[in-house]
């Protein structure tokens, strides 16, 4: 089943993430509910929820209707968490 959703993927969705400067991971499939990340600029974009409903969702089902929904998981990238806690420790001394 992963080689048809890799399948799908590379032909209807990633062209237009690439596009972007951005790409997805599919983390895992269970009862028919997908999960996944977005990768590059896509990680973070504030229209990733849409992204997710009106292009992911949509081709998958579309076209492996055993694939029922599609669930960005949202991650926060480490060096950008590295990064806050420098700053914080510089503005409390620490």
């Amino acid at each position: 089943m992963y080689e048809e959703i890799e399948a799908v993927l590379d032909t209807y969705v990633r062209p237009l993430l690439h596009a972007h400067g951005g790409d997805m991971e599919v983390l895992d499939v269970n009862d028919g509910v997908l999960r996944f990340k977005l990768k590059g600029k896509c990680s973070g974009c504030p229209a990733a929820d849409l992204t997710t409903e009106e292009l992911i969702q949509s081709e998958l089902t579309e076209h492996m209707p055993a694939i029922k929904q599609a669930v960005l998981v949202q991650e926060t990238n480490p060096e950008l968490i590295a990064q806050a806690r420098a700053i914080l420790r510089q503005r409390h001394g620490g």
